[in-house]
This record gives structure tokens, sequence and C-alpha cells, in this order.
């Protein structure tokens, strides 16, 4: 592993430039630089009104009060829940990933304070915990249900952000004293150490990539211990009741092939275990995350990339238990799949977990931030009548700061590299990069373009060099895409959730034009699915449509019913929403749906029929729903067809 004067150099998410089980390499944050769209607008609305408003809930609801206390500073009670001081690491780890694009020094003057006010409270043994650092200090280590390593994994997440973003080592040296800290207390029982795993994974990947940015070899040994304990049953039963599946204690890993239990939790655990497979190439490891990995996406996701069905232990449910209105999907379950598709991508460079990633990104985790950029989901139904909107902030407060670190890294998610220099556009966004090749010249690299609401994306090549372009082919095409170079040779590419490589020597100045046909798609569900039987759902691009009252005179929408076949025509719409693509959709209201007359069950010949009410429906992408008057909102549509 790099010593730590050799990391600080790019701002990396998943630093796996060293690691011998990783295909591929990321591109430092800092490299990329979005240039309008929506993922440039979501990310600036992010940083210029989610990150202040946060810190302002943050001190509001005494989240830092906290810290201060255990410093000695303030008198009083704790306030909130067990794991408050996660929300705190996971804003830092938002505004670090800020500074590291967009230098701002008020901001930059704000994380030494809190950074201040964190290490203050650390106890000379490296410990670090407000809820446990005043009148609970005697239940340290206690009870695996508070979440004590799963905080310390975002501190730790948080503190490579920043060092990689700042060079300071303020937070970086305080992560590392209490990861020492653990590291001499848990551990095999055999060599003099404590047993223990913490009910919410997360620490596991934290360990890993705080190894990676100091070099620091125990912290994978850690994380490997972590993992490997996990799964025999030595864990209390969770909240004392919950199956020990909630918390993936139920079997080791290697032997798994179902996710099950809390979602977040489980894609947090299989992340953690792909980095150790990244750092510590394992073929059992391997084939137990693929199947996981197929089970989690191919019968437990919601077609907005969501994961979690049930709100009860906010778990992942049966295969194909998929339920709309009572949909869970948590905003975080989202951010945590993108994050375990992200670090699959760079173990294989299979761009099908990139398809999930985009997917997830652009519609369940988009969905979490309000257009006005300080309001937020939690859950993400599929359906609703008008009752779930988003809040300003909740008592368990995990989204927010996690939809604020994920917006303010994505440049990191745009580009990777192979070994023999070659370039992986993963994600399209109208954007500048400066791609750094190891031991090779950077390149400069443009892209142009409206993605998603076009699929045209024209690259422009800054450097004369010689390399493979690797551009992605993405999995929801159901046309074949082409692509030319320099306006001439269209090549034609009739597989999707591929890569189209371009291998020659390129000059400065020479273009790739890339045509990914967005044709609206009626999409349909496993015939298991039982809740989207005889229902349809509408993709254009990556986008998952959804339609609302407001936009269809104040219908019910749910109980539209669109033919199987009728022109869906397509309308860039600048003033609305901040410019989408709606889709404009033939449907019908049925007349015996309008005229029932009976009780609540009646025989079915003797349901009047009534005249049914053809209408075009206006579908709005599924991201952008509830930012405006409240009424019943729905992806999957009842239709003639299905």
């Amino acid at each position: 592993m790099s010593a730590l004067s050799d990391t600080v150099t790019s701002t990396v998410v998943v630093d796996t430039r060293q690691s011998p089980g990783a295909r591929l390499r990321p591109v430092a944050v800092s490299a990329v630089r979005l240039a309008g769209g929506l993922l440039a607008e979501r990310a600036e609305t992010s940083r210029t009104v989610s990150l202040p408003t946060q810190f302002d809930q943050i001190e509001r609801t005494h989240r830092i009060d906290n810290f201060r206390r255990a410093a000695g500073k303030i008198d009083g009670d704790y306030v909130g829940v067990y794991f408050n001081d996660s929300d705190v690491y996971k804003w830092i780890e938002a505004a670090a990933w800020s500074l590291a694009t967009t230098p701002d020094p008020e901001l930059d003057a704000r994380l030494d304070a809190v950074i201040a006010e964190i290490g203050d409270s650390q106890r000379p043994d490296g410990y670090l915990n407000s809820y446990f650092a005043v009148d609970r200090a005697d239940e340290r280590w206690t009870n695996p249900d508070l979440h004590e390593t799963y905080c310390a994994g975002h501190l730790f997440q948080a503190a490579v952000a920043h060092y990689r973003a700042t060079g300071k080592t303020s937070l970086l040296d305080i992560a590392r004293r209490y990861a020492d800290h653990i590291c001499d207390t848990f551990g095999p029982e055999d060599q003099g150490r404590r047993f223990w795993i913490d009910g919410h994974e997360e620490v596991e990947l934290a360990l890993i990539e705080l190894a990676r940015a100091t070099g620091e070899e125990r912290y994978v040994e850690q994380a490997k211990y972590f993992i490997d304990a996990r799964g025999h049953q030595r864990l209390p039963k969770p909240y004392g009741g919950r199956p020990k599946s909630y918390h993936q204690d139920h079997e080791p890993i290697r032997e798994s092939s179902e996710v099950v239990g809390h979602a977040v939790r489980q894609l947090y655990f299989t992340s953690g275990a792909t980095d150790l497979t990244l750092e510590r190439p394992e073929p059992a490891l391997d084939d137990a995350l693929d199947r996981l990995w197929d089970n989690a996406t191919d019968r437990k996701m919601y077609v907005t990339g969501g994961f979690g069905a049930r709100w009860e232990m906010e778990a992942f449910g049966d295969d194909y238990e998929l339920p709309n209105e009572s949909a869970y999907a948590e905003t975080c379950a989202a951010i945590a799949g993108a994050m375990w598709g992200w670090r699959l991508f760079l173990r294989t460079g299979e761009p099908r977990y990139l398809d999930v990633l985009e997917r997830s990104l652009y519609n369940n985790v988009l969905a979490g931030l309000s257009r006005s950029g300080d309001h937020y989901f939690y859950q993400n139904p599929l359906e609703d009548n008008g009752d779930h909107r988003r809040s300003e902030w909740f008592g368990t407060a995990c989204c927010p700061p996690n939809v604020a670190r994920t917006l303010a890294s994505l440049p990191g998610y745009l580009y990777a590299t192979d070994d023999r220099g070659g370039i992986y556009v993963a994600l399209y966004a109208n954007s500048d990069a400066t791609v750094e090749r190891p031991g090779l010249e950077p390149v400069r690299i443009s892209q142009q373009t409206a993605y998603p609401w076009d699929g045209t994306v024209t690259l422009t090549i800054g450097t004369t060099a010689t390399f493979a372009l690797n551009l992605r082919v993405p999995g929801w095409l159901s046309e074949p895409a082409s692509f030319t170079v320099n306006g001439q040779n269209a090549s034609v590419i009739a597989e999707s959730s591929t890569f189209a490589t371009i291998e020659r020597d390129w000059a400065a100045g020479d273009t790739v034009e890339l045509l990914l046909p967005m044709a609206v798609r009626r999409l349909v569900a496993h015939p298991k699915v039982t809740d989207d039987n005889g229902r349809v759902a509408l993709g254009r691009g990556p986008l998952v449509y959804c339609v609302e009252a407001i936009d269809n005179a104040g219908r019910d929408v749910r109980n539209a019913i669109l033919p199987a076949d009728g022109a869906i025509t397509e309308q860039w719409e600048p003033d609305l929403l901040g410019g989408v693509v709606t889709l404009s959709v033939p449907a019908l209201f049925a007349g015996r749906d309008k005229n029932w007359d009976g009780g609540l069950y009646r025989a079915a010949d003797e349901v009047t029929g009534g005249e049914d009410e053809q209408v075009d429906l206006t579908a709005i992408p599924y991201f952008a729903w509830a930012n405006r008057e409240a009424g019943p909102m729905g992806v999957w549509l009842r239709t003639t067809g299905a």
C-alpha cells in the first residue's frame, strides 16, 4: 500500500490504484468539472443550499453540542439518537468533497472549527463517541446495537475525504487514533483481544479506505476480522427480538446467496467485502458477492434502483416482493447500492454494475433531494395518494448528508482507467476532465451533452496520445447505438450494457460523437412481482417516469389505464421543474371505475360500464415528483397490454 505522503495527490473516492484485485483505477474528484446539465445543477444546489442548511440543522439539533459536552465545554444532557455523531461525519465528508472541486475559504474554516470540536472530545485511549463520553462511559462496547463502530466508520470516511481534499491531517490523525484503539481492542480472542462486530455494518469499507490513505495494513486486517466474524450467530438478537438476518449475522458471507435484513446494513456490508477482495483477492468471496449482486438486482430491486421493500425493519423482502405504495426504498439504500456497484465495476470492468449505479442515481437518489435543496425523502414509494412529502430534517437524519456527500463526490464516478492507459467513460455528463493514467501523460477530455434528456454525447480529446477510449453503452438501450470519429466511419453497436472500444493515435481536437437513441420504453415486471401484474412503467434513457395529479387535471392518476399501443410523444419543458422532458401518454379512465354505484364488492355482471374517458396523461421524471402541489402519483400504471 502507498505511504501517507503519496496519497494526498489524488482526491479519489475509492482508491484502487494499488489494489491487486482491481482491474480499473478511479479518476480524482478534483480532475473532473461538471459544466452544466442535470447532475451539475443538482450538485451545485447541494453545495450552495444543502450543505449550509444541513450545518444549521446539525447545530440546531445539538449534534455538535454533543461533542462540546463530551469535551467538558458545556453542561447538559446528550441530545438525540445514539448515532447522531455519524450525521456530522457525513456532513464533513460532503463538505470535503465539495472543497475538492470548489475552493471555499469560509467552508474550509468551518470544517476546521468542527474538526477541532471533535478532536477535543476524543478520549486519551483514542475512543471517540459523544453518546458514551460522559454519563455512559462505563457502557462503552457493551451493546452492538448502538452503532459505535458504525459511527467510527463514517468518521474514517470523512477523515480520508478531508485529507485528500485539503491535504490537512487534523481529522485523519483523530481517525487513526480511534482506528488504532479499535484494532488494539477487538480481534481474535486467542490473541488476547475481544470479540466484537457492530449491528450496523459500515466500518469495514471505511477501515479499508483508511488503510489506502495511510498505508496502514492492520486496518485491512481489522476489516477482514469484522467481515469474517459476522455470520456465526454470536451477536445477540437485534434490539432484543429481531432475527439475526436483520444484521446479516445468520450465515457467513461466503455461504450467502440472498440479500436479507436491513437493506442499508446489507449493502454497506457487501461494499466492504468487495473492498476486502480488491485488496486481498479471494475467489470464494468474489463468487459470493456475484451471487448476492444477482439476487439484489434481479429479484429485489425496484425499477427506480431502490432497495428495501419493507417498512418493518427497513428490510429487503422476499424475492419479487416489491410493493409500490408501501415501498421503503430508503435513499441511503440506493446510495449504498451505487457504492457497491462502483466497487464491483472497479473490480471487474463490467458495465452492468454501472447500469444499476446509474439507475439508482438518476431515480431513487436524486428523488431524495428537493428542487430547493433543503427538503429530503427518507423513503421513496412508487405510488402515493399525496401524503408523502419531503421533510427539512429527520430525527434519524442519515439520508440528507448522505445525499450531499454523494452529489459532492459525483465527478469521481465519471471515468476510470486501466493499467495500459485505457480510459473508460462510466457516466455521461457535460464536463471537462483531466484523466490521469499510471505512468503516462494525462489526457484532457470534455463531454458536451444534454444527457439524460438527449442521447447525443460529443467527446473532444484535448491531448495527443495513444490509448483505448471505452465508451459505455448503457443497458437501458432498446435500439442500437452508434458513434463516429471526427465525423467519419460510423460504427453501429448492437449490444447494450457493453463498452465500445476505440483504440487509436489521438490528436488534440479529435472528436467522438456517440448517439444513444432514447426511445420511450414500456417496462413490465417479472410475473412474480404480483403488485405490477397488468401494469407498465415508462422509461426514457436512464430515467423512470411517473404521473402526478397536478399535471393531469387533479385526477387520481393511479386509476389511469394505458393502452398496449398508442404513440407516446416527448416534449422538452424548459420552465417545468428546472427543465425536464415530459411524456404525453394516451390513456383512459374506465367508466366502470367512475360509475361504480355498489358497495365494496359486487358480482362482475352487475357492474355498469359507463363511458370511458380518453385523455393524454403527462408524465414527468420520477426524481422530480413531490416538488409541487400534493396529489396522487404513480409509476406503475394499469394497461391493456401486460
